[in-house]
């Protein structure tokens, strides 16, 4: 019998963050990675556009047996996520969502920021997961649309984007909050230019972790699970050789040498970022 695929999807390169844990905690697995290039960036699409999408990729995963698949982007994930999991039923759809519920947990009465897309920051999804967690009225919500366009364009490290999040921050008194939280993807490949701006105080916190290990519960409970790794000290550079992944963009897989060549340097860097 043919080996099932784990698929996950982003708009664009900014779901890596999210199959990098993946692959690290799960390199047993088979993975299909979509980034749907031709539409990105999501979040400043409107919501029917985004559903378009999301129904095309989804899809796509279906027909390359896709035993669960993941929406690694907080857009796609507060617009269509629900609607998908009606559509695609018995297939498991687990989406990432912004980690404004631990982030609270963790601020010890301290100020929480969260940086999304606009479409992430104004969606009905984010909202009332505030309203449910925020109980001392702590978040604020900021927009950082120009961060997914540096990340498409592989720009991590520059004076344009240091002076891109300083401008953002100010009018905020940084040294009142205690949580950072990443609401896009693509923000993780930036962690250490929000590290170098940010007082030492305050923690860097995603959803990419607590998505993977959800995915693992659902496919340990339909007996689908692959022999995890349990260690989160595990590095990736133990297993990157052995691990199967193929890659497409908007539908077509990738086989170039340079755009894999690309990937290879981005998993690099992720492998950085996930340990700060």
């Amino acid at each position: 019998m043919r080996a099932m695929n784990i698929g996950i999807f982003d708009s664009g390169i900014g779901g890596m963050t999210l199959l990098h844990q993946a692959m690290v905690l799960m390199p047993r697995e088979n993975f299909i990675f979509y980034a749907d290039t031709d539409h990105v960036p999501y979040g400043t699409k409107t919501r029917e556009q985004v559903i378009t999408y999301v129904d095309e990729v989804i899809r796509f995963m279906a027909d390359h047996d896709c035993k669960a698949i993941v929406i690694a982007c907080n857009t796609a994930t507060a617009v269509a996520a629900e609607l998908m999991r009606s559509k695609y039923q018995p297939i498991p759809i687990i989406g990432i969502e912004p980690a404004v519920k631990p982030a609270v947990a963790e601020s010890e009465g301290k100020r929480v920021l969260v940086v999304a897309t606009p479409l992430t920051v104004h969606e009905n999804k984010l909202q009332k997961l505030v309203e449910r967690v925020d109980d001392e009225h702590l978040v604020d919500l900021m927009e950082l649309p120009g961060l997914v366009e540096f990340a498409e364009r592989g720009e991590f490290v520059s004076d344009s984007v240091t002076a891109y999040l300083r401008e953002k921050f100010l009018g905020y008194t940084l040294e009142r909050y205690g949580e950072l939280v990443l609401g896009c993807t693509h923000f993780n490949y930036f962690k250490d230019s929000f590290r170098a701006l940010i007082p030492p105080q305050i923690h860097i916190i995603d959803g990419s972790l607590g998505t993977v290990r959800q995915l693992m519960r659902v496919l340990d409970a339909r007996h689908e699970l692959l022999e995890p790794i349990a260690d989160r000290s595990v590095s990736w550079e133990q297993y990157k050789n052995d691990i199967c992944v193929r890659y497409f963009e908007s539908g077509r897989e990738i086989t170039d040498s340079a755009k894999l060549e690309t990937i290879r340097q981005l998993h690099e860097r992720l492998e950085k970022m996930r340990k700060i």
